[in-house]
């Protein structure tokens, strides 16, 4: 049976079958439009864990999703498949989150690591470990846009899409990340780690392609960070929680600041969502939540705003969604909605609609 004939046969209302693809679909990863990559990976996590599971979570949270959305007629049609979870990113994200424990544990207790010849060993292998998790991500994304498939990543940590972002500018040349979340994410080698989580934005300027980086809702950061943002020559825009909240209760209106945002972006735009950046009570058991934030139809609202003016959403990332304990799918069913509607509308922006 081939797509259309799959397409005719399928009831979009019914419950979705987990024998079938993501959100109980009926198409194979080929016949697909959006590919989602899972990185099950957390190495250097600097506070609460749990991230590693959240693509499974957010799998098996899917078949509950209803597939109808009022903005993207008949949006299913296109189809979300998952690619398979390759273990051996699973395996050495155990194996190394032990020894980052173990230097996290050290410097947190004073010690001077530099002259521990086991925590130096223990850092080389984090660090050639996540150069390992880069290049893998960069041609597993490659391997898929070269297909022309619409291309999204669920962490894991915030670390896992640099391979991704590395990718798109092979891929499509200058491009700007819109970041939504709660940090900055702008240091440099945080805990001692290179490609830290808290790094991750600090990477991707590296990449000469990522002509801007556009950051909504951040409300946690240090003065350095405060610092590179201010001395960047508008390379990095920052649209604080505090300036938003603080002009919405002067009367402002999302909307308008949605239009502000959106004229900072360029034709082409890497979105790279942590979980973190919405109100803690819609996924409370993420790694580092913060108070503040914003309600998800904030998110989905500023997303529209940029694909009806006619920019494009090259690829995506969903990060730090941890699964509550057992029974408490809450957080992924969150990610899931949201991983949703965010696909059809980046699939708009690519004209397949």
């Amino acid at each position: 049976m081939n797509k259309q004939q799959k397409i005719k046969s399928y009831d979009p209302n019914g419950i979705g079958q987990k024998k079938s693809g993501m959100f109980g679909l009926p198409f194979t990863l080929e016949e697909c439009e959006t590919v989602i990559i899972p990185i099950p990976w957390e190495v250097t996590v600097s506070y609460g864990g749990g991230t590693v599971n959240g693509p499974k979570a957010i799998n098996e949270a899917s078949y509950q999703v209803d597939l109808f959305d009022p903005t993207v007629k008949n949006a299913w049609h296109l189809g979300i498949g998952l690619d398979k979870e390759e273990k051996i990113i699973r395996t050495k994200s155990s194996s190394l989150r032990k020894k980052a424990e173990a230097l996290i544990d050290a410097q947190v207790n004073g010690k001077d690591i530099s002259k521990n010849k086991l925590l130096l060993k223990a850092n080389k292998d984090i660090h050639d470990g996540c150069l390992w998790l880069n290049h893998w991500v960069k041609q597993r994304a490659l391997h898929f846009l070269n297909q022309n498939k619409i291309v999204g990543l669920l962490g894991g940590d915030h670390s896992t899409p640099l391979g991704m972002m590395q990718a798109l500018s092979e891929k499509f040349g200058s491009y700007a990340v819109l970041q939504i979340d709660a940090h900055a994410d702008l240091r440099n080698a945080y805990e001692g780690f290179e490609f830290s989580h808290a790094s991750i934005m600090y990477n991707a300027l590296k990449i000469k392609e990522v002509e801007k980086l556009i950051q909504v809702g951040i409300r946690d950061y240090c003065e350095e960070e405060f610092n590179l943002i201010q001395n960047s020559k508008g390379r990095v825009k920052t649209f604080f929680d505090r300036d938003i909240k603080h002009d919405m209760y002067r009367g402002d209106s999302w909307a308008r600041i949605c239009d502000r945002i959106v004229h900072e972006l360029p034709q082409k735009v890497y979105l790279s969502f942590d979980i973190d950046g919405l109100d803690p009570k819609l996924c409370p058991h993420t790694g580092t939540p913060v108070a503040g934030g914003f309600e998800t139809e904030q998110i989905l609202f500023l997303i529209e705003k940029i694909v009806i003016s006619g920019k494009q959403i090259i690829a995506f990332d969903i990060n730090e969604v941890t699964p509550g304990p057992k029974g408490d799918d809450w957080d992924a069913n969150v990610a899931a909605r949201l991983l949703y509607r965010i696909s059809n509308m980046v699939a708009v922006s690519q004209g397949r609609v």
